[in-house]
């Protein structure tokens, strides 16, 4: 079987599509646009899945020794992406339909927090542009305020219970077990 480059052309638009709609405020969209994504990757794993064959099992009746066996791992695949589509469905549902009884609406607004944020990021990137340092020269990997301890090295003589002629590199090494 050969991949019609209509299923080719078809994933690509359902892929651009949903990912359009999911940079949408409203998540009725986002809902819209993730469905259209799940559907995209289930197409893209049938188109992935390869030439048909026959069942994925040893044992049945009726067919031949010679007959290809279809790989059953793009199989799981799409019923594993069919069931997260689901789910990730039904979470945005619930959200939709909480945030229409809190508000009349489904969008999502920027709250004060968000505004703020974005206003100190602004005037942070444009500071960080004026300004031309020298730090690069004084890059340490020393934590500032803390000092560091001195390394104590343990011998087998002073260790209770480990013998002096045994190997100390396996962690299992020890006196009389």
């Amino acid at each position: 079987m050969d991949v019609s480059l209509t299923l080719i052309v078809i994933m690509a638009v359902l892929f651009a599509a949903g990912v359009y709609a999911m940079l949408e405020r409203s998540l009725t969209r986002v809902l819209i646009g993730f469905l259209l994504l799940g559907n995209a990757a289930n197409l893209f794993l049938l188109i992935v899945m390869g030439e048909p064959g026959a069942a994925p099992f040893f044992g049945g009746e009726g067919g031949s020794g010679d007959e290809r066996v279809s790989d059953p791992l793009p199989q799981a695949l799409t019923l594993t992406a069919i069931v997260i589509t689901f789910a990730v469905s039904a979470f945005l549902l619930a959200l939709i339909y909480r945030s229409w009884q809190l508000g009349q609406a489904d969008t999502v607004e920027d709250d004060a927090e968000d505004r703020a944020v974005r206003e100190r990021s602004a005037v942070d990137e444009d500071s960080m542009d004026d300004e031309v340092t020298d730090d690069d020269e004084e890059a340490t990997t020393d934590f500032v305020g803390v000092e560091t301890a001195p390394i104590t090295v343990l011998h087998a003589k002073d260790v209770p219970g480990l013998r002096d002629d045994a190997p100390t590199d396996r962690p299992d090494a020890g006196g009389g077990r």
